[in-house]
């Protein structure tokens, strides 16, 4: 019985997903929880598995088309519906062999025996996105997210007057959630570009004109010597096939025609283009044959060609474990700073050198960046934290109120008893599950700081949960993981949780459910030494909570016997910020009041064992 797929929910404010890469194609074999796709939402990228065993007979939603969640993506029959697939197969392939003999009509059956395999559906295709075969065929922006609005052409894989089949990879993409290959809609020629390399296009724009496949007749003499490229893609139908070896000697076979460039076949330019129109040679598991690495996009073999960057080193953060571009310039940008490194190891060895008959001694300068000078293109993570940051700012009346707590009973409580917390619940203890516990329990005393607002609706929705999130500095800017039901954990629960969703979001662990539903946001701050600052509300929170460094100054003290006193104390500013539309002033000083009392109290021996 045929078994459907479907798009999945993979998150909770998730409503749609994009298909960005088949990893099987119609009438492949497939296993039960064998990868099937790779979908992208915008919280995350990943792979979708078979729920089920059998052939894949069709494919419902293309690559680069996007589908609401609960949709059909593709259908599985059972083992014995792959016989009347493979029929027409056997009998297309003697019709292919005379074509060799004549290279002026070779493609032509290229471009018509899609059409013929699947009839039903993809003659469906061209009739919906192609022009008239005078004019060609217009290939667009699709829209990559739900979100996404525009993207940026990085890379052209076909030139003008290029023959194209159907499905093959056209150029490759870029926008803030994710980099990826636009492949050609029909077969044909390329006979225009109309965006060019480096150039930002909004959803829906023109990109280029591909024109039918008799349309490349009198431009077929002038690449004449290409004619050997439709052969060495030939196999690209049978690459999930268990036949590795019989496709390794033809890329070889390719290999001559850049023989310019053969010398440095890793950093060169002809070597990407073969890896980027050469992706049949990727088995069905995302690797590429003959290679260690996993499957990357020629993206980001080109990007890791321009920094010098080895790929086998790298340990891939994308799904099944792929290399993604943020990878290379991570691992470049850590080359950088261990290439920097010993300027300033060699500053404190000048510095003894010199002489010590001065009593004031030049203190060791830093290293200057080397950024100093640069001009950098804006990267899309922090394109989409600018303009979110902006958004939140006008959506709602933003000001923030400060109040300094004396911490210094939590100090001491802290000092005494994180070596043991280290070995008991194997994580350090810090100030900040001291903060987060007092913020939890404050929300429940204040629910207005804990609610969202809705002003079309004319509504507002006090929360029956603190969904915590933790606001991460990282190496990709700042996200926010939620502690979901952080009201319900003690103290050390907290500590754990707060150290595993700090260290999942710098090591690119996080699930869309771990970025998703939170209703008030804790950021510290004081983790770099700030007394404190006014942090902008998370969209569509109320407010945010910023915790300062924690000091020690000279306090005014009164005693009841020595009256007022100068004794030093551990202090901490604590600055809210807060969406004045449904939080008043007073709401959120009484909020900060309520927490400086069970911070300045110190009550936590209970949850210390103390």
């Amino acid at each position: 019985m045929p078994v459907s797929v479907t798009m999945p929910r993979l998150g909770e404010s998730v409503t749609e997903g994009t298909v960005t890469r088949w990893l099987k194609q119609e009438g492949d074999h497939v296993e039960a929880d064998e990868p099937l796709l790779e979908v992208s939402t915008d919280k995350v990228d990943t792979e979708i598995p078979s729920p089920a065993a059998g052939v894949l007979t069709r494919i419902v939603v293309q690559e680069d088309e996007t589908a609401e969640v609960g949709a059909e993506l593709a259908v599985i029959g059972g083992d014995s519906d792959s016989a009347p697939a493979d029929a027409p197969e056997a009998a297309e392939e003697p019709a292919a062999a005379p074509a060799e003999e004549e290279p002026a009509a070779e493609e032509e059956p290229a471009g018509v025996e899609p059409e013929q395999e699947p009839s039903s559906e993809e003659v469906e295709e061209p009739a919906s996105s192609s022009a008239p075969s005078g004019e060609g065929t217009s290939v667009k922006m699709p829209a990559l997210g739900e979100s996404v609005t525009e993207g940026t052409v990085t890379r052209w894989l076909k030139q003008v007057g290029d023959s194209v089949e159907a499905d093959e990879p056209l150029l490759e993409v870029s926008t803030d959630k994710v980099d990826t290959e636009i492949p050609s809609p029909v077969a044909g020629t390329l006979l225009e570009i109309k965006v060019p390399e480096d150039e930002t296009v909004e959803v829906g724009a023109e990109l280029a004109v591909i024109g039918s496949a008799g349309a490349s007749a009198p431009a077929a003499p002038a690449p004449a010597p290409k004619a050997e490229a439709p052969k060495a893609e030939a196999p690209k139908a049978a690459a999930p096939a268990p036949k590795a070896e019989e496709k390794q000697p033809e890329p070889k076979a390719a290999a001559p025609e850049p023989q310019p460039a053969a010398a440095a076949p890793v950093q060169a330019g002809p070597a990407t283009n073969v890896t980027a129109t050469g992706s049949a040679p990727a088995s069905g598991n995302g690797k590429v044959e003959g290679d260690d690495v996993a499957y990357v996009t020629p993206l980001v073999r080109k990007l890791a060609a321009e920094h010098g960057v080895n790929l086998a080193q790298l340990s891939g953060t994308g799904v099944g474990g792929r290399i993604r571009k943020q990878d290379v310039l991570d691992a470049a940008a850590k080359a950088k700073e261990a290439a920097a490194a010993p300027a300033p190891a060699a500053a404190p060895a000048a510095a003894a050198a010199a002489p010590t008959g001065g009593a004031t001694a030049a203190a060791p300068k830093a290293a200057p960046s080397p950024l100093r000078g640069q001009t950098q293109k804006l990267t899309r993570m922090r394109a989409l934290i600018a303009r979110r940051m902006v958004e939140s700012l006008q959506i709602s009346a933003q000001l923030t109120t400060v109040v300094e707590v004396d911490v210094t009973k939590v100090a001491k409580l802290r000092d005494k008893a994180k070596a043991q917390f280290l070995t008991t619940h194997g994580v350090k203890l810090s100030f900040l599950p001291f903060f987060a516990l007092a913020a939890v329990e404050a929300l429940r005393v204040h629910p207005s700081v804990n609610s969202s607002i809705d002003l079309e609706a004319g509504t507002v929705t006090y929360h029956d949960a603190e969904h915590l999130g933790m606001a991460v500095d990282s190496d990709k800017g700042l996200i926010v993981p939620v502690i979901k039901n952080a009201g319900d954990l003690n103290l050390a629960g907290l500590a754990k949780r707060i150290a595993d969703v700090a260290d999942r979001t710098r090591n690119n662990k996080l699930s869309p459910d771990d970025i998703a539903g939170g209703t008030f946001t804790l950021t510290n701050t004081g983790s770099r030494g700030a007394l404190f600052d006014t942090p902008i509300i998370n969209q569509p929170q109320v407010a945010i909570l910023g915790t300062g460094a924690v000091v020690k100054r000279a306090v005014v003290l009164s005693d009841p016997e020595l009256g007022e006193v100068i004794a030093p104390r551990s202090m901490v500013y604590l600055a809210l910020s807060y969406d004045h539309r449904i939080v008043d002033g007073a709401d959120a000083a009484r909020f900060l009041g309520t927490v400086k009392e069970r911070l300045e109290a110190g009550h936590f021996e209970a949850d210390l064992g103390l």
